[in-house]
């Protein structure tokens, strides 16, 4: 599809229902190559069956999706997801396992050879940005939430996706986890990795988003720069933008 051409990710117009109800109305998404894309809406808006009818994981019941520049149902599915980095809101590290030991189970999903997963475990060791120590000695169980987040993080960008796609990525942490994790987001998408972001807080999306989509009850409201919906709403901050655009303030 000519509108889809040349994105990481596209999506033009999806409608998904789910146990009877409509929970995508209309959602429409539009991610560059290279930039860190934040997709915002309140919680139950359609953000995440959103990501998931992107990867592939649920069909549209309308609309086009591309996910670098293919169908991601279609026959070369397996092949498009070996390119693609996935961290779901609810994703947990095995928690009887080392870090070490959880990055190693990774690395043999993408690795065709042992030397290979151990070049894919250091990567990712040096992604995590956890002393080695930790990583070697201790469970995952006994990880704070922003060592597991940025232990996942780093085993789903082991293989160089061109695209990672997070959902929630900084849900529940404290203010210096997640500023960590915010800091290594920016220094890989400075590097020339793709980012698509799910969030419900739009302070956050604004420390880190290139690109805003609104959804809001399952609909696309907005999409573009942070600086364009600013300008569109009349908004000194992202949050205030949102929140217009949502029609939760007049004016």
């Amino acid at each position: 599809m000519e509108e889809c051409a040349g994105l990481a990710a596209c999506m033009i117009g999806v409608r998904k229902r789910l146990g009877g109800r409509e929970v995508l109305r209309g959602v429409s998404l539009r991610v560059y190559k290279g930039t860190i894309h934040v997709v915002a809406g309140l919680n139950g808006s359609g953000k995440t069956t959103s990501m998931r009818v992107l990867l592939g994981f649920y069909k549209p019941d309308a609309g086009v999706v591309r996910l670098l520049g293919v169908d991601p149902r279609g026959p070369r599915r397996t092949e498009v997801l070996r390119r693609v980095g996935y961290v779901p809101e609810d994703a947990q590290p095995y928690e009887r396992l080392t870090g070490l030991e959880n990055l190693r189970f990774y690395a043999r999903l993408y690795a065709d050879s042992d030397e290979e997963a151990e070049r894919l475990v250091e990567r990712a060791a040096r992604i995590a940005g956890l002393p080695w120590e930790v990583l070697e000695r201790q469970k995952a169980g006994s990880y704070s939430r922003g060592m597991r987040r940025r232990l996942l993080l780093a085993a789903a960008l082991m293989h160089s996706p061109e695209l990672l796609v997070a959902d929630e990525p900084m849900s529940g942490l404290d203010a210096v986890a997640a500023f960590k994790l915010r800091r290594l987001i920016k220094s890989l998408a400075a590097g020339g990795s793709t980012f698509i972001i799910t969030t419900h807080d739009l302070r956050e999306a604004e420390e880190i988003a290139d690109r805003v989509t609104f959804i809001h009850r399952g609909v696309t409201v907005f999409e573009g720069s942070v600086s364009e919906a600013l300008e569109a709403y009349s908004a000194g901050s992202l949050e205030e933008a949102f929140v217009r655009a949502v029609g939760g303030e007049e004016g």
